[in-house]
Order: C-alpha cells, then structure tokens, then sequence
C-alpha cells in the first residue's frame, strides 16, 4: 500500500515489515562461514515476528535448496543485496565503535526497527543508547529478546514516537541531554522520507548536537525503484511458489525525489563537516563485490554512506 502522511505501522506491516527482512538478512549473513559481521539475535528476532520473509525462510536448508533449483537468478540477486547489507552494518558497528573510543557517550539511534547494537555490541560504561521508532516496533524487539533471556549491553532508552512528531521532545523526556556530545546513527531511514522530511530531521538533529557530536547515514538511492520493482516481484512469485506471504513491495514504500538534498553538502553547509564514503568502494574493501553481477556496473541502485561531525 503505497504511504500516506499519517500512516503508521507495527512490525508486520508497512515500513516496519522492511525491518524483518533486513533483519533476515542479516541472520543469513552471520551463519555464513565467512560471516562479515556477528548478529546473534537476528534470526530469533525474524522467526518470531509472524512474517513471510524469503530471506528469513532461506535460514532453512530445505527451503534455500528449493530456492535454488527455483531461481538461481534471484538467489544471486539476493546474495548481491545480502553483501550490501553486510558491509552496511559493518561500516556503521565501526562508526559507532570509533565514536565511543573517542569519548562520545551518547547515541540515538532513529528509526532503530531490529536494530540490537545495544544487545549486542561492547558499550563502554557509562553509554546510553536512546532507540526512536514506532512504539510497536521497540515494544516487539524488546519483549522478544527479554522472553528469551536477551537484555541490553548497556543503558538502552525507548523512545516510542514517530519521526514526523515532535520527536525531539520526546527524546529530551527521555534523558537526552544536548549539551553532551552525541552519536547519531540514521541507517535504512531516509528513504523512506520525503526530501522536506530529510532536510527537517537533519535540522532538528543539528539542533541538538553539542560540538564534537557525530552523525552517519546511510543515503536514499538515487535509482533504485526499477530493480527493487523487478526483484519484487520474482520474490512474490517464488513466495507464491513456496508457501510465503511476500511482504510489500518497498518501492512503494520508498519517496523517490529528484530535488532530494545531497546529505554530505547539506550537512557541510550546515555546521558539520561531513564525508562521502561510496558503498561499493566499502564493497570490494571488504571482499563483498562480484563485478561479473548484473547489478556490477549499476551504482546508483544502492546507498552510499556518510559520516558528519559537528563543529
């Protein structure tokens, strides 16, 4: 169902259903025996949330054989997104490991969905992780790792409150303090906005961040809509084929601006000094890059990264 501007989701529906599949992905990645990155509760995390993921089924050997001799193509597919969401997660674990080695103990994490950095990484005493999202979506994540023996590693805040709310003032409510550096952290979250909505929040963020604050993104795809369409629907196909409910098609989901600000020169011009890094440059850094892939010569189908720090 394509977005509205008062709509709102829970974990199994619209934009929140794109956490499971990410999540899935991640799950996939860390039995991988060459695993880039380590998420232990991933895999619990999409068994339980009732919905029809292919990557989250994929976990079972029987249903990615079947996969296979189905759509080879797509099993490739899905691999080459897999390594993007590998390399994605890794680059913003070493972001945010970087930020907390240099003193920051302050984190925010917007738009968290699945997001268990703060059950699953090393947290210096003294951090708090202040998570903002969707209240049923905090609520299913925490509910879940806790009946399952699961707490946090350090000081984790719910902020349960949408992002186009006054969600500054919630997070103050929660024990924000602004004029302590912070970390920001805005990972799978802009595309999902529109461009007016993308300059507010970096606005508002800037609002809130003492100098020497950090923040890091991951950028909405300049052209994506095409491919996810096309992957989409082999997905919904293959799901047909082997018992799954697809999840929606997140290019409906997704806000694709062509005056969309670019975010390294927005933040640049508005007190932070911030830097490009291209995600397919990270890619092949990391052994997560197959050049003979369709989708090799195609640069604008995925996110880059940026890292910002304010002055």
């Amino acid at each position: 169902m394509p977005r509205r501007a008062d709509d709102t989701w829970d974990i199994a529906t619209s934009v929140g259903s794109t956490a499971v599949t990410i999540a899935a992905a991640r799950a996939v990645e860390t039995e991988q025996p060459d695993a880039l990155i380590h998420d232990p509760y991933a895999r619990l995390l999409v068994t339980n949330a009732g919905v029809g993921v292919l990557w989250g089924a994929m976990l079972d050997p029987a249903v990615a054989a079947k996969v296979e001799a189905l759509d080879a193509e797509l099993v490739a597919d899905l691999a080459h997104i897999r390594g993007y969401v590998a390399v994605r997660t890794h680059f913003f674990d070493r972001y945010l490991a970087d930020a907390v080695a240099a003193g920051i103990r302050q984190v925010v994490i917007l738009a968290s969905g699945l997001d268990s950095r703060a059950y699953r990484l090393d947290w210096p005493d003294g951090t708090a992780i202040y998570e903002v999202d969707q209240p049923e979506v905090l609520a299913y994540k925490a509910t879940t790792l806790a009946e399952n023996g699961v707490g946090p590693s350090t000081d984790r805040r719910e902020v349960g409150i949408d992002l186009r709310q006054d969600w500054p003032s919630a997070l103050r409510a929660a024990g924000f303090d602004p004029s302590a550096a912070t970390a920001w952290l805005a990972e799978g979250l802009l595309m999902y906005l529109p461009a007016e909505a993308q300059d507010r929040l970096f606005t508002q963020i800037g609002e809130l961040s003492a100098s020497g604050s950090r923040v890091s993104v991951e950028t909405a795809p300049a052209r994506a809509q095409e491919r996810r369409t096309h992957v989409h629907d082999r997905v919904s196909k293959l799901a047909d084929q082997i018992g799954l409910v697809p999840n929606p098609d997140a290019g409906e989901l997704m806000y694709f601006d062509e005056h969309r600000a670019d975010v390294a020169d927005w933040l640049d011009g508005h007190g932070w000094c911030a830097e490009l890094r291209r995600s397919t440059d990270e890619r092949r850094r990391l052994g997560r890059w197959n050049d003979s892939h369709p989708l090799a010569d195609d640069q604008d189908i995925f996110s880059n990264f940026v890292i910002g720090e304010r002055l």
